[in-house]
């Protein structure tokens, strides 16, 4: 079961995608129940994500279900073994919030991730400068010894970039890149990393002109993952002054979707983005080199 009851983001995954065969299949969930020899509350609680599958149950009632897709399956099967697992962030639980905790759950998880910046840096992308810089700069007050704690969390974050294993896409707000300047120093190791990010394989980063204003102003910061094959959106995350809240409604699903690729229909492309990016790392090395 869950934690102290409550549904994890990988239960609630798995529980949907079960959800979603069974109602392809044209059955209820006593059907459900029949096949894996539960109670109707059990299958309720499942598809739910109060409880947790195991991989037996769960093969059991893809084969009910006559979910054929071996990919489908494995996905799911590999969702039931690590519902419960415990992850490296835990080991930070006492500064890691739930929302943030549940952010990095699907961050680890994700085979595609697509994140919209119109204020800051992309977490998976940041010096630990520039994170040092933003994390004390809240509103609340973090001890350094605090700060240091969630600086090692985003750089632990990061390894799944640096590994390769995970398609990130980026879009910042030209404004955004455009002030670290202000800042040389900073700014200078961090136009490098986002320069030496996009020159990677697996990462995209564009922006969107600062012109562009109504676009920028269609949302707040969010990122969305996809964790098949295809890089359907399954989760978008959402983060606000007070937490992070995970959106998994198909019609909330639906309008990030859409925010999303008007977002990279007016950004630059990742060659215009990277060349910019280049005019501002020299604008700042003149900067740099006028105040020694």
């Amino acid at each position: 079961m869950p934690a102290g009851g409550r549904p994890t983001v990988r239960s609630r995954r798995l529980g949907a995608a079960l959800k979603r065969h069974r109602e392809s299949a044209g059955l209820d969930q006593a059907a459900a129940a029949e096949a894996i020899l539960k109670s109707i509350t059990k299958v309720s609680r499942l598809e739910s994500g109060h409880v947790s599958a195991s991989a037996l149950e769960v093969r059991t009632l893809l084969d009910r279900y006559g979910v054929d897709d071996a990919d489908e399956r494995s996905r799911l099967e590999a969702l039931a073994r690590s519902s419960n697992e415990r992850g490296w962030w835990l080991d930070y639980q006492e500064i890691v919030r739930p929302g943030y905790a549940d952010h990095i759950t699907l961050e680890s998880d994700a085979t595609y991730i697509r994140s919209w910046e119109p204020a800051l840096i992309p977490g998976l992308l940041q010096t630990p400068e520039y994170a040092e810089a933003i994390i004390t700069s809240g509103p609340t007050f973090i001890t350094a010894d605090r700060a240091a704690e969630l600086i090692k969390v985003r750089q632990e974050r990061q390894k799944r970039l640096e590994a390769g294993d995970v398609h990130f896409t980026a879009i910042i707000w030209e404004s955004a890149v455009a002030s670290l300047i202000h800042e040389p120093q900073l700014g200078a190791r961090q136009l490098r990393r986002l320069l030496e990010s996009g020159a990677r394989q697996n990462v995209t980063v564009q922006l969107l002109p600062a012109a562009a204003s109504k676009v920028a102003g269609l949302s707040g910061p969010f990122v969305a993952f996809s964790f098949g094959v295809e890089p359907n959106v399954e989760a978008v995350s959402v983060r606000t002054v007070a937490n992070t809240t995970v959106v998994e409604s198909p019609e909330d699903l639906a309008l990030y979707v859409n925010v999303f690729d008007q977002l990279r229909s007016e950004a630059m492309s990742p060659e215009e983005s990277a060349g910019r990016m280049r005019g501002l790392l020299d604008e700042t090395l003149q900067r740099m080199e006028e105040e020694s």
